[in-house]
C-alpha cells in the first residue's frame, strides 16, 4: 500500500500520475462526460500498464494508499453556466444590492439566480410566517429553482426557517429540491460573502456529487478499503463526504501551483507565472518568492467568497475552446467542445473548430503521435470544419484562416496573463495545450522566458503529490475576550478530532496551526496572528475569528536543485513541414525531449515532442534542456539569458 494515485480530470482529457515512493509513471485518457467514473478507471488501468508492463487494475488499486482526485468540472460548469437554477430565500432584501455590487457580480447573479428570490419577514407571528414561507418556496420551485439557498441574518433566524421547512416540506415532498442554509456552510459574518459562497456551492454541488459517489461505489466493488480523496483549492485533500463543493473550484490549478512552487525552488526563480491550458480553460496563478499567491478571502468570477483561496484566475480559452466567427471577427471561447464530441480532428462528430484542429493543419501536431499515438487525428475533418465555419464566412482561404485563427488564439491567451507579467517573470506553461501556444502568447504579453516541465502534460496531477489530508475551520468568536476564545477553541478541537478520526487519523498525530483574525464590520481583514489557547484577545472593536488548519502527512516527492550542465547541440529526430504564413511553409527540426542530454540546445523554429505533449518553438526563440529534463525556451530577440 505504498502507491499514491493523483488524478486531474479536465473537460477534454484526464491525467493520471502514480507515485510509487521512488518515481512517477503517468498517462492520459479521454474524459468521458457521460460517466466521469469511466475515465477515472480507464486512466488507472492505463497507469497500471505503465507501472507493471501490463494492465492490472486490481493490483494497482490494492497497492495504493490513497487516490487523490481533482477536477475542472466545477470550473467549467461555472464558465459555461451549466448547472441548476438557484432559488434564494432572504431575511433582508438589502443583501441583493450587495450581491450585485459590480457589473460582473450582477451578471453572475442574473445567470445563476435571476428573479428567483423570496423575502421573508421573521417578525410575523408563527402561523403567518409558516404560511408565507410555504407560499414563497412553492413559487420558487414553480419558477424553476432546482436548489434553494436560505440566508438569515443570524444562525438563530435560519434555524427558525429550517424548522418550518422541515415540518411543512417532508423529504418526500421537497426531496428533489435540496436546501442549503448559509450559516451551516460557513460562519462568516459578512453576509455578501456568505451568501455568494452558498449560491456557488449549491450551483457546483450536483456537478461533483453524481460522479464522486459513483466513483466511490465502483472502488468499493473492487474491495478498495481506503476512500477516494477530493483535492481542494486550499492544497489539501479529504474524503468525498467531507468535501465542500465550492472548495473543488479551481482545485486542479492549485495542484499546478504546488508543482510550480517546486519548480521555482528547483530553479531559484523569483516570479513564476503559471499558465495551465486545459481543454476548456486557461488557469493562471503566481508563485512569488517561492510562495503561492493566496487570498485570505477568495473570489470566484469576481464575487467574494468566505474561504481562503489561491489567487487563480480562469478564462474560457483552452485546447478545445470553440474558434468561430461573430460579426465578421474571429472569436475564441468561452464555449468548449470538450471531449465529446471534441475537436473535429478527433473524429467523434465535432462540428466546430478549435486550436487543436488549427495546429494539426499548420503542421505543429503530427496526426500519428498525438497522445503518444493513442488517438490518430483526422486532418480532413479539421479542414472541412474550418473551411465551413471560419474561412467561408470570412471569404478567405483556408490557409489565411489558419494564420488568423492562431493569431486570435495567441492574443486571447496573452490577454489572460498580460497584466501579471513582470520583468523577472518566467512563464511555466503546461497542460495538454500549453506548450503548443506558450511562446506565441508570452511574446505578446511581454514575457521572454518559458519553462515547460517534462511532466507538462500531467503537471497538475503531479502537483497534487505535494498535498496532505487536511481540514480547515474558521469560527467567529462571540465576543473579544480570552474566555470566549477558549470556549470556541475547545469546540473546534472536538470537531477536528471527530473529522480527522473519520479520515482515519488521530488529531494528536496530526500537525495543527491556529490563527486569530480580526476584521472590520465591513469584512476587511486588519490583523492575523498565531494563537495559543489562553492567549489574550486584543483587537479593539473588531470582529474576531479563530482559524484551525489540521494536516495528516502523506509522503511527498522532492525536486533536486537544478544544476549547471555542459552545453551541447540537441539531436534532431527528424523534420516537419509547418506553415508560418498563409503562403509560407517551412521545414523545421523535430526534437524528442526524452532523447536529449541535459544541456542540449537548439534555436527555433522547431518542434519538441515530450511525453504526451508537443511544444512549439517559434523563430527567434532558443530551447535548452535542463539538468532535470525540463525545457527552457528563451526569446533571444529580448536578449534574456537562460537561468
Amino acid at each position: 500500500m505504498n502507491h499514491l494515485i493523483n488524478i486531474d480530470n479536465g473537460g477534454t482529457l484526464t491525467d493520471i500520475c502514480v507515485w510509487d515512493g521512488d518515481g512517477f509513471s503517468f498517462t492520459k485518457t479521454l474524459t468521458t462526460p457521460y460517466d466521469l467514473s469511466q475515465c477515472l478507471f480507464d486512466g488507472i488501468e492505463k497507469a497500471s500498464a505503465a507501472q507493471y508492463g501490463e494492465k492490472n487494475l486490481v493490483r494497482l488499486l490494492h497497492q495504493t494508499q490513497h487516490i487523490r482526485y481533482s477536477t475542472t468540472q466545477g470550473t467549467n460548469a461555472l464558465v459555461e453556466r451549466k448547472g441548476p437554477a438557484i432559488g434564494l430565500v432572504l431575511e433582508d432584501p438589502a443583501v441583493l444590492d450587495e450581491l450585485r455590487a459590480t457589473p460582473e457580480a450582477a451578471t453572475l447573479f442574473t445567470d445563476l439566480v435571476g428573479d428567483r428570490v423570496a423575502t421573508i419577514d421573521l417578525s410575523l407571528d408563527p402561523e403567518a410566517l409558516a404560511f408565507e414561507l410555504v407560499q414563497q418556496v412553492n413559487q420558487l420551485t414553480t419558477d424553476g429553482a432546482a436548489r434553494i439557498v436560505v440566508v438569515g441574518e443570524s444562525p438563530e433566524s435560519e434555524q427558525t426557517l429550517r424548522h418550518i421547512l422541515l415540518r411543512k416540506f417532508p423529504r418526500h415532498l421537497l426531496g428533489s429540491v435540496p436546501l442549503l442554509y448559509s450559516w451551516e456552510l460557513v460562519g462568516d459574518r459578512e453576509r455578501d460573502r456568505r451568501t455568494w459562497s452558498s449560491i456557488l456551492n449549491s450551483f457546483l454541488h450536483p456537478v461533483m456529487e453524481r460522479f464522486l459517489y459513483q466513483a466511490q461505489h465502483r472502488l468499493r466493488s473492487h474491495k478498495v478499503a481506503n476512500p477516494l480523496l477530493v483535492y481542494r483549492n486550499d492544497g489539501a485533500s479529504s474524503r468525498v463526504s467531507k468535501a465542500v463543493a465550492l472548495k473543488t473550484y479551481s482545485s486542479g490549478p492549485r495542484g499546478g501551483l504546488e508543482g510550480t512552487r517546486a519548480l521555482a525552488h528547483s530553479y531559484g526563480l523569483a516570479h513564476v507565472l503559471m499558465m495551465d491550458v486545459g481543454g476548456t480553460t486557461t488557469d493562471v496563478g503566481s508563485v512569488v518568492g517561492g510562495e503561492i499567491a493566496t487570498d485570505a478571502r477568495g473570489d470566484v468570477k469576481g464575487v467574494p467568497i468566505s474561504f481562503p483561496m489561491s489567487n487563480v484566475h480562469s478564462a474560457g480559452v483552452g485546447g478545445s475552446s470553440v474558434i468561430g466567427v461573430s460579426d465578421g471577427q474571429i472569436t475564441v471561447g468561452p464555449h468548449s467542445v470538450g471531449a465529446a464530441p471534441g475537436p473535429a480532428c478527433f473524429g467523434l462528430g465535432g462540428q466546430q473548430a478549435t486550436i487543436t484542429d488549427v495546429n494539426l493543419l499548420l503542421g505543429v501536431l503530427d496526426p500519428a503521435t498525438y497522445l503518444d499515438g493513442e488517438l490518430r487525428l483526422d486532418a480532413d475533418r479539421a479542414r472541412t470544419v474550418i473551411s465551413e465555419t471560419v474561412a467561408a464566412p470570412l471569404r478567405i482561404s483556408l490557409e489565411e484562416a489558419l494564420i488568423r485563427m492562431e493569431a486570435a488564439y495567441f492574443e486571447a491567451m496573452a490577454g489572460v496573463i498580460r497584466h501579471l507579467v513582470r520583468d523577472d517573470t518566467t512563464l511555466a506553461a503546461f497542460g495538454g495545450a500549453g506548450p503548443m501556444s506558450a511562446c506565441g502568447a508570452a511574446r505578446l504579453a511581454g514575457a521572454h522566458r518559458v519553462l515547460i516541465p517534462r511532466m507538462a502534460a500531467v503537471f497538475s496531477a503531479f502537483g497534487i503529490s505535494f498535498s496532505d489530508i487536511g481540514k480547515s475551520y474558521e469560527v467567529g468568536v462571540p465576543e473579544p475576550t480570552a474566555q470566549a476564545a477558549i470556549a470556541t477553541y475547545d469546540d473546534m478541537v472536538v470537531r477536528a478530532e471527530r473529522d480527522m478520526f473519520q479520515e482515519g487519523y488521530e488529531l494528536a498525530d496530526c500537525s495543527t496551526s491556529w490563527l486569530i483574525t480580526a476584521e472590520t464590520s465591513d469584512g476587511r481583514l486588519v490583523d492575523v496572528r498565531s494563537y495559543r489557547r489562553g492567549d489574550p484577545v486584543e483587537v479593539g472593536d473588531h470582529e474576531v475569528s479563530l482559524r484551525l488548519d489540521v494536516a495528516a502527512s502523506l509522503p511527498h516527492p522532492t525536486l533536486v536543485e537544478a544544476a549547471e550542465v555542459t552545453a551541447s547541440e540537441a539531436v534532431a529526430h527528424g523534420t516537419r513541414s509547418v506553415r508560418a504564413e498563409a503562403d509560407q511553409v517551412g521545414t523545421v527540426s523535430v526534437y524528442l525531449l526524452d532523447d536529449q542530454e541535459p544541456g542540449a540546445g537548439a534555436v527555433g523554429p522547431a518542434i519538441v515532442e515530450g511525453p504526451f505533449f508537443t511544444a512549439r518553438v517559434p523563430a527567434g526563440w532558443r530551447l535548452d534542456v535542463t539538468s532535470n529534463g525540463d525545457l527552457i525556451l528563451t526569446d533571444t530577440h529580448a536578449g534574456t539569458d537562460t537561468p
